[in-house]
């Protein structure tokens, strides 16, 4: 079956050749940003599109959104065309579970001091008493069960810890015990590493707040590499500032540069974390590494060729919920 997609906004020349390279003969790709004449297109590709863009063809079927998450700009505007599928995907679940992975360890090991000191050629850190915790033995929970929480849960399994998660429809699962989201509050307390993978949603704003912190044990390690809305940051600062929870590895943030200019000096809080030798921060890089754009061009292929197959299509968002 013909199937036509209008890729809103164009990846370089050599993705593009890439993505060329892996589809199917039947899948045409129309280039934009302009619309193309006639539009017909069966497949709309855009983070962010605009209604021209949803309603321009009238054999649209669905929207494609290229990375993982759902913009609350585009949840907004699919609400109004409930008959149309959203997709997205899941192309950078490999290299921020690694992120997770990385921030939890360095966190845990107070790697940022000790590198600090080092650079300064100050050994003390060696011969003082240690911060540094030992994961194997403990337990991770894992909040957002989906293709990242699941590669999480594989390699803390690996490192010797036991594994919590939740996910609102669980599932019997190999490498963690899964639990409705529901189940938080009984499970916090259990928690030495606190692993957020999960959308920014209205049901997820806020989600770990001051009381959410003080059921964690003084010794807990929070990473959160998925909005930073979702954990309140007043109440996270604090925790971290007066000892409440041992560290924390943070990836993604409260504040963003507006513009270019402004990314040489943009805070990411209100709060100031840096000032934290228990803060392991990353300006919300854990989805980039030297293959994540060629994987982008993979799991797009994939995509959509299933749709041109008339095979079933991965990665259904549900708009209602907003992931």
């Amino acid at each position: 079956m013909q199937c036509p997609v209008f890729v809103l906004h164009p990846p370089d020349a050599e993705d593009l050749t890439r993505l060329r390279e892996r589809l199917e003969p039947d899948v045409h790709i129309v280039l934009g940003p302009d619309l193309p004449d006639p539009a017909d297109y069966r497949v709309l590709v855009a983070g962010r599109p605009g209604r021209e863009h949803v309603t321009a063809s009238p054999n649209l079927e669905l929207l494609v959104i290229p990375w993982a998450g759902l913009p609350e700009q585009t949840r907004g505007l699919m609400l109004d065309f409930p008959a149309l599928a959203v997709h997205n995907l899941h192309h950078n679940a490999a290299p921020v579970a690694e992120m997770v992975i990385t921030l939890m360890l360095a966190a845990a090991r107070a790697l940022v001091p000790v590198d600090r000191a080092l650079r300064a050629h100050d050994w003390r850190p060696r011969y003082a008493p240690t911060p540094a915790l030992l994961m194997e033995g403990k337990t991770a929970l894992i909040l957002g069960y989906g293709a990242i929480g699941q590669r999480v849960a594989r390699v803390c399994r690996a490192l010797g810890m036991d594994v919590l998660a939740t996910r609102r429809r669980p599932a019997p699962d190999a490498f963690a015990v899964v639990y409705p989201p529901e189940a938080l509050p009984e499970l916090l307390p259990r928690a030495d590493a606190l692993l957020i993978c999960l959308p920014h949603t209205p049901a997820t704003d806020g989600l770990i707040g001051a009381a959410e912190l003080a059921r964690l044990p003084a010794h807990a390690v929070l990473v959160n590499v998925g909005r930073g809305a979702i954990v309140d940051q007043s109440a996270l600062y604090r925790a971290l500032s007066g000892g409440t929870i041992h560290a924390a590895g943070l990836d993604v943030w409260y504040n963003y540069p507006a513009d270019e200019a402004s990314r040489s000096h943009t805070p990411p809080a209100d709060y100031p974390f840096h000032m934290l030798d228990n803060v392991v921060m990353s300006p919300h890089r854990a989805g980039s590494s030297d293959r994540t754009d060629r994987l982008r061009m993979d799991h797009l292929a994939q995509l959509l060729n299933a749709v041109a197959r008339g095979e079933p299509v991965p990665n259904r968002v549900d708009v209602q919920v907003g992931y």
